[in-house]
């Protein structure tokens, strides 16, 4: 009888790693994913196949929402046609505006204005200002809405846009609100009417198999006339003249123009799906004069179907670009492929710039980005490690006329697991805005020379470097 036992339990088990690898083949693209996965599920059948049941297999399906044609939007706006917008894009971009149509099926939108904001002592006053005067709506995603001071700024601006009789509508991450004890989700509550939604609640059991998954996109929406958007949280450590514990240093972006519509279309994608009901939001009017120059759209990506749009774009960027690209990230871990594409960009003569914080705020960060500097000097791209305090900064320009900005950081959480928004801008005042503004990093950075690192160095460096799919 335990004999027999035992075969069936070893029948079980082969059963099972033959179940999990099979669907491991069918839906895993990566080969080196698929081969970790395999590898673990045959090493340690039942804790593998566990681990691989909550972590490694994407459940998340959503339709895209059927809201007021952008595309219609835009032509009704500007009388132009599609083809007439690709005249006015710039030849050496023309491939670029090819690839990004195949990538993400989105028209520009003509006639915005993007401004950059420099930490939290210029957006938060002027996110508040916005939010106290509004009469319609409110809409606000972010991945950490601390219950800070920054936080509070915010809510007691909510209040009195509330007492306004707009709507205040409110998404947090799952992850991200427990940044902060207690969270922002009591306080919000407070205020009479708002609603306030998270995504993916870390804490509920039925969440369980989402945990690795995180809304990391930062979204504000006001009236349908003014947006603010990037990479930016909403937390006290943005206010450095505040002389915060933690400091900060980030930038984002106020936003007048028609690409309003599409991050609104993101923001109520997101709303739905967090359980929010369905609402009429308020979208830019045809009838509100153009704001600027900038041609700009919104490139949504995340791990719920056709995702990997972000990682195409900066690709496509890096291999069209003819005479500069600058980076600036916290965190800079991509894949063989971008850093292959940035080597090559570098001999192709491209001014190749890639600008880091000398010190991260996440621990074994600066050892396993370490790892890939030397391949990448030799190369000749250029990389400088900006002193603190921590800059969480992100944005990539090319050719002083292409920018993309938004909430994507350069590693695998980014590009393969987080919900990010990123926006594509063509616009030669804005980008040369921002390039200055790289120069300005630059300034109070070191550059980086190859270094003749010690056998354990190397080890620690890409020891931490095999833990690149979990920071």
């Amino acid at each position: 009888m335990d004999i027999f036992s035992l075969s069936a339990a070893g029948v079980l088990y082969l059963l099972l790693q033959i179940c999990v690898t099979v669907h491991i083949l069918l839906f895993k693209d990566d080969v080196k994913s698929s081969i970790g996965w395999i590898g673990l599920v045959w090493l340690a059948p039942l804790l593998g196949s566990a681990i691989y049941a909550l972590f490694g297999i994407n459940r998340i399906k959503r339709k895209a929402l059927s809201l007021k044609s952008p595309k219609q939007d835009i032509h009704k706006i500007t009388g132009k046609t599609q083809e007439e917008i690709e005249k006015e894009i710039p030849k050496n971009l023309l491939q670029m505006l090819k690839l990004g149509y195949s990538v993400h099926p989105q028209i520009f939108a003509l006639g915005n204005n993007v401004s950059p904001l420099i930490n939290g002592d210029e957006a938060y006053p002027q996110m508040c200002s916005a939010i106290e005067k509004a009469r319609k709506e409110v809409l606000i995603e972010s991945y950490i809405f601390n219950n800070d001071k920054a936080g509070q700024m915010i809510l007691s601006a909510a209040k009195k846009a509330r007492g306004n009789g707009a709507k205040i509508k409110i998404i947090v991450d799952g992850v991200g609100l427990n940044y902060s004890r207690p969270n922002i989700a009591q306080a919000a509550g407070k205020i009479n009417g708002a609603e306030f939604v998270v995504f993916l609640p870390s804490k509920k059991p039925a969440s369980l198999p989402f945990v690795n998954l995180r809304s990391h996109r930062k979204i504000m929406i006001i009236d349908g006339e003014t947006a603010f958007f990037g990479g930016m949280n909403i937390a006290e450590g943005n206010l450095l003249k505040t002389n915060p514990k933690e400091p900060i240093r980030d930038i984002t972006f106020k936003i007048k123009g028609p690409v309003i519509n599409q991050l609104t279309r993101i923001f109520m994608e997101d709303w739905l799906f967090s359980g929010g009901k369905a609402f009429n939001p308020a979208l830019f009017k045809e009838s509100l004069p153009l704001s600027g120059g900038s041609i700009a759209r919104e490139i949504p990506d995340g791990p719920d179907g056709d995702y990997g749009k972000v990682e195409l774009m900066v690709l496509g960027a890096i291999n069209c670009a003819c005479k500069n690209i600058n980076i600036v990230t916290p965190y800079f871990l991509p894949e063989e492929n971008i850093l292959t594409a940035l080597e090559m960009a570098a001999m192709r003569g491209i001014n190749v710039q890639i600008i880091l914080p000398k010190k991260s705020n996440i621990f074994g960060m600066d050892w396993a980005m370490r790892a890939n500097f030397n391949r990448l000097i030799k190369k000749g791209v250029k990389i400088f490690l900006q002193n603190p305090p921590f800059d969480h900064s992100k944005m990539m320009t090319a050719d002083g006329i292409w920018a993309f900005i938004g909430s994507s950081n350069w590693d695998e959480r980014s590009l393969k697991l987080n919900f990010e928004a990123n926006m594509e801008i063509i616009d030669k005042n804005l980008t040369q805005t921002l390039d200055k503004i790289i120069e300005g990093k630059k300034a109070d950075a070191k550059p980086i020379t190859l270094q003749n690192y010690s056998i354990p160095k190397r080890l620690l460096n890409n020891s931490f470097k095999l833990l690149t799919p979990y920071y």
